[in-house]
């Protein structure tokens, strides 16, 4: 079943007929320091991310959480940061890297299941107004949050959806999270998905500018992508990021998309949104312009943790 009912479609053509032009110039301003949603800026601009998150409100079957200092993916850091070490981290980042224009939050776990991402943003936006504020989260609660991302200087917002079709979604992920309960099967996936639509249309109304990521699963969600551009588009997400799956966790026995079918989907998704094809698969505590040295280890010193937070 496609969730098509839980578009705010009134809301967001008159967000397209009326303020287009607007979302339009804070894009083309934004990405043009931004090297994760833009092409050129890709090479020449760097990015920190704060590795401030402890946990996690959504069981993804190919998410696995480490500390270490060796994998190259999502949710791996060295370290947990606080709130307030993070402002000392930025500095000394800044040091390394002048070039550095984006402040992000991308994990370990997911940025808006504790305050911890926006309590850290707030704190450096206080001392570095100028870095563009960056946010990653899979958008369960992001409608509950607009307010305090743009608050804190947020600009910028990936939000995940691996599938918009609650059957789709049901064999990615596991469960949710909601108000300390836990949610499985196909009542998780609407829940997630009525979710995501609502904050994506939200943040878009805001002025966010708002990139989707999709973790392409050969098999599960590979013919159902175009489908997910279309609907996050109509929300007002400005552009798209397909990501092949690594095979891990629970979806190991699953092989790597191929470099045919990662073309021919983006291709089949650009239809609807532009799609971003620099994606580095970088952790949660990289450092740097993204293709060149990480600086997590100057910053870091090697201080490898475990997950025992949260």
């Amino acid at each position: 079943m496609l969730l098509t009912h839980s578009i705010p479609t009134g809301k967001v053509c008159d967000m397209v007929a009326g303020t287009e032009t607007t979302a339009q110039d804070t894009f083309a301003h934004l990405v043009k320091r931004h090297p994760c949603f833009n092409a050129d800026a890709h090479a020449k601009h760097g990015r920190i991310h704060l590795p401030v998150s402890p946990a996690c409100n959504i069981g993804c079957r190919f998410c696995r959480r480490e500390f270490n200092t060796t994998d190259v993916r999502p949710g791996v850091s060295q370290v947990l940061l606080t709130p307030e070490e993070a402002v000392s981290v930025v500095e000394h980042a800044l040091e390394l890297c002048p070039s550095i224009t984006v402040v992000g939050i991308a994990g370990p776990g997911e940025s808006l299941a504790t305050p911890h991402a926006l309590q850290a943003l707030r704190l450096v936006h206080a001392q570095y107004p100028d870095l563009i504020g960056c946010l990653s989260t899979n958008g369960l609660r992001l409608a509950d949050h607009i307010d305090e991302l743009v608050a804190v200087g947020v600009k910028t917002l990936t939000v995940t959806v691996n599938a918009i079709d609650p059957p789709t979604l049901a064999q990615i992920n596991g469960g949710i999270v909601v108000n300390g309960q836990r949610m499985t099967g196909i009542d998780a996936a609407e829940t997630l998905v009525q979710a995501q639509f609502a904050g994506i249309a939200r943040a878009a109304e805001a002025g966010l500018v708002v990139k989707v990521n999709s973790v392409l699963i050969p098999g599960i969600n590979d013919t159902h992508l175009p489908e997910v551009a279309k609907a996050v588009a109509a929300l007002g997400a400005t552009i798209y990021n397909i990501i092949p799956l690594i095979p891990q966790h629970e979806l190991a026995h699953i092989p790597a998309p191929d470099c045919r079918l990662l073309n021919t989907v983006r291709a089949a998704a650009e239809v609807y949104l532009p799609v971003f094809r620099h994606c580095r698969h970088c952790r949660a505590d990289a450092c740097g312009i993204p293709g060149g040295e990480d600086l997590a280890d100057q910053l870091y010193a090697h201080r490898v943790e475990t997950f025992s937070h949260g």
